[in-house]
């Protein structure tokens, strides 16, 4: 499967009234072909099951690189296995590489589902990914967040899980002055998740950082909590 293979087959499917809704959606001034969520996922899922990491990677790249909306889409959604081997080190430095060029929500939570998966292969790349903390780009100051989020999800974290949350709950706090509101929500979806499981340590962090969040994302934050 080349990219300009896939590329047909995304072409062959565009609505283009719905195109034209979405465009206007997303804000997009990139080509957009009207394709549903549910579309590109099947078709990035057929892709991933056919093909090897360096097959994907290429692919991947190739997709992204023709800056149609839907085409980044599935390029982020082709390294969602739970694990790849013999590792995954080719799959996570191409969705790294796609970071810096993030520029639309919905592209970068595509991007993101698979960096999640990556992350929790490869828990040591918090190391890498704390230095987006402190990017000059918004999205890529997101990232870090919503890549990280699997890090909310066990009610009973190993050591390694939570020493990531120590961490990450500090970028947190680092990101709680940012008033940009995509950090702000990013900021409230991570506390919002881990208020889930771990209540207790979502309320202590409100309790010390919460005034510096915006009111929605305060409000948000602490949604699950006990009254």
């Amino acid at each position: 499967m080349t990219p300009e293979d896939a590329i047909a087959a995304l072409r062959a499917q565009a609505d283009p009234a719905r195109a034209a809704e979405m465009a206007a959606y997303h804000k997009q001034t990139r080509e957009v072909l009207g394709l549903s969520n549910a579309l590109t996922g099947e078709m990035a899922e057929g892709w991933r099951k056919a093909l090897d990491q360096p097959a994907l990677v290429a692919l991947a790249q190739g997709l992204w690189a023709s800056d149609i909306f839907e085409a980044r889409i599935v390029a982020g959604k082709l390294f969602l296995q739970a694990r790849m081997r013999p590792d995954d080190a080719a799959a996570w430095a191409c969705l790294a590489g796609f970071v810096p060029e993030f520029d639309s929500w919905a592209i970068a939570d595509a991007v993101a589902q698979s960096g999640q998966k990556r992350m929790v292969q490869v828990p040591a790349r918090l190391d890498e990914v704390e230095g987006w903390v402190t990017s000059d780009h918004m999205w890529t100051r997101r990232a870090a967040l919503v890549f990280t989020l699997p890090f909310t999800k066990s009610r009973h974290p190993n050591p390694t899980e939570a020493a990531a949350r120590t961490r990450i709950l500090g970028w947190c706090a680092t990101l709680a002055p940012d008033r940009d509101w995509f950090i702000q929500k990013a900021i409230a979806w991570w506390l919002r998740d881990l208020s889930k499981r771990d209540p207790a340590t979502v309320a202590a962090w409100l309790a010390a950082h919460g005034e510096t969040l915006k009111p929605f994302a305060r409000k948000e934050a602490a949604k699950y909590l006990p009254a």
